[in-house]
């Protein structure tokens, strides 16, 4: 029957288990070395975006520009009732 060994005891390959990692990429970077990995990760990020199409952008811009509209009539609807009932409540 095998032994089962915890894995957190294992050293990775070619790591030495005495010595701390330090920050990888990021590691003895002065300020604009650091900014220049931010702006390339940033570029990486922007790449994965699925951008939408001309049609889909109308689309959402229209259904947005509805429901506020709606929004802002019921709010003020219940403005206006609020203020009716409070008028004829206090005179």
């Amino acid at each position: 029957m095998a032994e089962i060994t915890d894995t957190a005891e294992v050293p990775e390959p070619g790591r030495s288990s005495d010595k701390p990692r330090r920050g990888g990429k990021r590691a003895k970077k002065g300020p604009l070395g650091r900014l220049a990995l931010f702006y390339r990760q940033i570029v990486a990020e922007l790449r994965k975006v699925v951008w939408p199409t001309r049609h889909q952008l109308a689309t959402y811009t229209t259904v947005v520009i509805i429901f506020v509209v709606i929004m802002i009539g019921l709010v003020f609807v219940i403005d206006y009732g609020f203020g009716e009932a409070v008028t004829f409540i206090f005179g």
